[in-house]
């Protein structure tokens, strides 16, 4: 073993340690990474945590979890006497009194705002270009717990400042938990710790800054392995380019971290010049008082939105206990959404009987049935959302709350299997215009004149990468499958018909399944089935 000048030897625990970390930054600089508009969302998400986590720290030093009251004799004079609790006087002094703290809140707010939209964007990309088939389908369960975790976090933070905003929230919700049968009293008294308000304040401090952030980390650090082992699933480029990417290490990496700057930069523009939740506007919460106009954060709107939704009344006795489908349907519709979101990977797979590695992404055109399912959910979610600001609709724009209430309830119903007929129908007329393209060329506008005498437009011959990405072959249904009996069960004949409904113009390309049966040129025998 070597002796170094002094002529100590080094440890064998510290040779290996630097050996480790020499093969994996040897590891990370053979990987290689195609830059695309959508990666970006990951490294705003990754920015937003990095700022929440840095202004969260030093927030936790001036804030005072507690619903103790106090009189409050802060500089702002409308509040000064006023009782308070000590969570809402600190806010104040953080706001008022600490130097940079209202800067820091407020940048605190707008990354909290900012994470969730960048995190629907990567669930979005992910499910239309079927990023969560195998051997991803783990890592995008990972992103839904992620983005639930995100929710809960920023939720419990929306309640702390104890105004009077965050203060009509819980007592929304304290009514929702009471609302279900049997343990909803219990579940409520260990919520919020006695009568409302309770210690609530106490209990979602722990939530908001030590175990939904905590339990983030380590689902983002669990797909961030993932994403190490699987490495990133290529887009449906025309051919194999030349060029293998960016290496990961350390060029990819010095890109996120510019990327990452500047995103931290941006939130700090909006925290130094747009006033969010100006506290001292809206008041300390009271308990027989409401804020008017209360609106949550827009992450938390589909909540508001759904409760808003189900019709007046909506209620039954049964074996004494009263039954509040008001509340009960929203909870289980929004819970059913997740669960979906959730199980989607598995069961697209379960109706396929699709057990294959897939490395390269789907182009939504070619997968009609789930582009259709993915717009279809993404308008029941964002007809939900509207509905939290239909009261400010009615007050802005003069249209009746009733009208509002009652037309999207309607759209709630007939809108999603509308949106997933229509875009279906779209996705396979964009196939059939790539068919064309494929084999008559793109058109050019010139007209020529026939030596019979007629006219023609010239069309000019796809190149051949593109001849490779649109070059597509049609995916079979998977039929139900009889046991040794010859008989069907119910299971299989359910499998068969959602199979013959997901493989309705549902297509791959060419290599990957039939080279023969391809769109090629010089073709036009209606190979592909498009519906």
């Amino acid at each position: 073993m070597p002796a170094d000048p002094a002529g100590r030897r080094p440890r064998a625990g510290r040779r290996t340690v630097g050996a480790a970390v020499r093969t994996l930054v040897t590891d990370l600089g053979r990987r290689r990474v195609h830059l695309r508009w959508s990666n970006l969302f990951g490294v705003v998400t990754f920015a937003c945590l990095l700022v929440l986590a840095v202004t969260g720290v030093l927030l936790a030093t001036w804030y005072t979890p507690s619903n103790e009251l106090v009189t409050y004799d802060g500089p702002y004079e409308p509040l000064r006497g006023a009782t308070v609790t000590e969570a809402f006087a600190s806010t104040m002094r953080i706001s008022f009194e600490q130097t940079g703290g209202l800067l820091v809140r407020q940048t605190h707010h707008w990354a909290a705002l900012v994470m969730p939209a960048s995190m629907i964007m990567q669930l979005l990309v992910t499910f239309f270009t079927g990023g969560f088939r195998r051997p991803r389908q783990l890592s995008w369960v990972l992103l839904v717990v992620a983005f639930v975790l995100v929710l809960a976090a920023g939720w419990s933070g929306y309640a702390l400042p104890d105004d009077m905003l965050s203060g009509t929230g819980l007592r929304i919700v304290e009514g929702v938990v009471l609302s279900i049968p049997f343990i909803g009293t219990w579940v409520a008294n260990w919520m919020f710790g006695g009568p409302f308000p309770g210690q609530i304040i106490e209990n979602l401090y722990p939530v908001h800054a030590i175990i939904a952030p905590g339990l983030l980390v380590l689902v983002m650090a669990a797909r961030g392995v993932l994403g190490l082992r699987h490495g990133q699933a290529a887009h449906p480029l025309p051919k194999p380019t030349p060029s293998l990417g960016l290496r990961l290490w350390p060029d990819a990496a010095l890109r996120a971290a510019g990327m990452t700057g500047m995103t931290s930069a941006v939130l700090v523009l909006l925290g130094a010049t747009s006033t969010i939740s100006p506290v001292w506007s809206y008041g300390p919460a009271s308990v027989g008082e409401v804020g008017a106009g209360s609106q949550p954060d827009w992450y938390m709107g589909f909540l508001d939105g759904a409760l808003r939704l189900v019709p007046v009344g909506w209620e039954t006795e049964w074996m004494g206990w009263t039954v509040t489908f008001a509340t009960l349907v929203p909870l289980v519709v929004v819970g059913g959404y997740f669960a979906l979101l959730i199980v989607y990977p598995y069961l697209e797979a379960w109706v396929d009987r699709d057990r294959e590695l897939h490395q390269v992404l789907d182009r939504p055109r070619n997968v009609p049935f789930r582009t259709g399912v993915g717009v279809a959910g993404a308008l029941f979610y964002g007809i939900l959302w509207g509905a939290a600001s239909a009261d400010i609709v009615s007050t802005e724009f003069g249209v009746p709350f009733e009208t509002i209430i009652t037309t999207l309830q309607v759209a709630l119903l007939a809108g999603p299997p509308l949106a997933f007929e229509v875009t279906r129908r779209i996705c396979i007329g964009l196939q059939r215009k790539d068919r064309e393209i494929a084999l008559h060329g793109h058109e050019t506008g010139r007209i020529v004149r026939m030596p019979n005498g007629g006219y023609a437009e010239i069309h000019q011959p796809a190149s051949e990468d593109e001849l490779a990405l649109l070059s597509v072959a049609p995916v079979p249904a998977v039929p139900g499958r009889p046991d040794r009996g010859g008989h069907l069960s119910g299971r299989e004949r359910l499998r068969g018909v959602l199979s013959r409904q997901l493989g309705t113009g549902h297509v791959v390309p060419a290599p990957e399944r039939d080279p023969v049966g391809a769109i090629g040129p010089g073709r036009d025998d209606g190979a592909p089935h498009l519906g």
